[in-house]
């Protein structure tokens, strides 16, 4: 990487939150290089405008070319309908009613590209309710000026129709040449706003001004610093038990802890905790579970020094590390596979240790080797009442219905673990064998290919925890074996 692509990399992350992976650096020089040439001004005079503050650098002409090079979209109408009707089935009645016995509904489509999230999310209410009953405000918020544009005014091709059902085609849309244009109807509360999700402006982000916010396939655009960031401004806006939904691929996980988890449609989205209201804007490092991390790190040496010949022995036991020194002894108990001897361990932990989320999972985790699956489950289920988040307490679940002959609740827990937690390896695993044994193949291959490409990275101390006593090398055999048996050549 050159040192302009460097520091042009480090100011678009600066002004816009926006970051580009190693492997795009190629063409991030080359947007740089196109700049430069349609501007005609050297580099250093570029990246010194581009450094300069901007009191909304959304809307500052001078880079406008350059935020609609960096933001290419790509959106249809009724994109993951699952939560479209997660919206109309599930949200949408729990709106309060007004005095006149209707509901006033506010949505934020953030990151609305060319519009056809915002408008798909008023056709579908606009179909579930009748527009007497229901007052509907959306606004779509995006970085693009073009797109804006574009939104505002509704015209489609037929690519952005392609999920579109008929009956919605001859209900909305006039055709119009090679075009589709959006009902009037369909286009009043719609409104659209260029902003940048990363600039704090307290004046916009007020308390409780929505209940509900979209924000699909953008958080994973941003820097971490900048996505904590968004997502408390999203907190703070939206109503107490107001809603969430992120993308397929996108969790909360190490972002906040301002939202509860929910599951209904077979899809994923969050809901603001009642309570206090968020603070503006603040970023929260996520909470980190580091005396479990240090308690099996030493576990997994310690067992390492006692198995390898000639490795010297420990230099330090972390006695100083309050609650470590049991939960080293259990881990070491259920290396050695001594699941009922380790459970002794913890269940004599005082009272005041015993709830502790760490001590939680491994009892849970135990409970399952030993075939105690009714408790097991009952551990992971109080786990997830404190955290809801927590992937390891839902792959115990996974195991707890695999363990009494439960196959498609299994799944389900899996897919929850790998959707909470995307580097995982074991819930995709456990999914490629579970499709496998279905007849689905196609399935099989996909999850046991990714489980293949994470265990080989996956931390050591969590295939200690979770890999059910088979090491990294037997594990990856293992994929590889099943995906040769799916037809696949790993």
């Amino acid at each position: 990487m050159t040192v302009r692509t460097e520091r042009f990399q480090a100011l678009v992350a600066r002004r816009f939150g926006l970051q580009f992976e190693a492997d795009r650096l190629g063409w991030l020089d080359g947007v740089l290089q196109r700049q430069l040439d349609t501007a005609g001004i050297g580099c250093e005079h570029y990246l010194a405008e581009l450094a300069m503050p901007s009191d909304n650098p959304a809307t500052d002409d001078r880079f406008s070319a350059l935020v609609q090079e960096l933001t290419v979209p790509e959106t249809y109408f009724f994109r993951h309908l699952d939560q479209l009707r997660a919206l109309r089935d599930q949200v949408l009645p729990g709106v309060p009613r007004g005095a006149d016995g209707g509901r006033c509904l506010r949505v934020l489509s953030a990151g609305c590209a060319s519009g056809e999230e915002a408008y798909s999310i008023a056709m579908l209410l606009r179909e579930a309710l009748p527009a007497a009953s229901c007052t509907l405000a959306v606004l779509g918020l995006d970085l693009n000026p073009e797109m804006i544009e574009r939104a505002r005014r509704a015209r489609y091709s037929e690519w952005s129709l392609r999920e579109t059902p008929q009956p919605l085609r001859e209900r909305w849309f006039q055709r119009d040449g090679a075009d589709f244009v959006l009902d009037a109807e369909a286009r009043g509360g719609v409104r659209f706003e260029q902003r940048n999700l990363c600039a704090d402006d307290p004046a916009f982000w007020q308390p409780g001004s929505y209940d509900v916010v979209f924000c699909r396939n953008v958080l994973m655009y941003f820097t971490l610093d900048d996505a904590r960031a968004v997502v408390a401004r999203f907190a703070r806006a939206l109503v107490p038990g107001g809603h969430l939904f992120l993308g397929h691929a996108e969790t909360l996980r190490r972002l906040s802890d301002d939202f509860d988890l929910c599951h209904t449609h077979d899809t994923f989205y969050y809901q603001r905790k009642p309570g206090t209201l968020p603070a503006a804007a603040a970023p929260r490092a996520p909470a980190a579970a580091t005396e479990w991390v240090q308690a099996i790190d030493h576990s997994s040496e310690r067992i390492r020094q006692l198995t390898v010949p000639g490795t010297p022995p420990p230099r330090a036991d972390p006695g100083d590390v309050p609650g470590a020194r049991p939960l080293v002894q259990a881990l070491e108990l259920f290396a050695a596979e001594r699941f009922t001897q380790a459970l002794d361990v913890l269940q004599a932990l005082p009272p005041a240790a015993a709830p502790d989320p760490e001590s939680q999972l491994l009892q849970a985790v135990l409970l399952t080797h030993v075939g105690r699956f009714a408790e097991a489950e009952a551990a992971g289920r109080a786990l997830l009442a404190t955290d809801p988040a927590n992937a390891g307490a839902h792959y115990v679940l996974a195991q707890c219905r695999e363990g009494v002959g439960d196959p498609a609740g299994a799944a389900e827990c899996h897919r929850l673990a790998a959707w909470l937690d995307p580097d995982f390896a074991m819930p995709r695993l456990h999914l490629g064998l579970l499709a496998r044994r279905r007849g689905d193949m196609r399935a099989a291959r996909r999850e046991l290919g990714q489980a293949l490409a994470l265990l080989q990275r996956e931390a050591a101390s969590r295939l200690h925890l979770f890999g059910g006593g088979f090491d990294r090398n037997a594990l990856l055999a293992l994929c590889r074996t099943q995906l040769h048996a799916c037809g696949a050549w790993p």
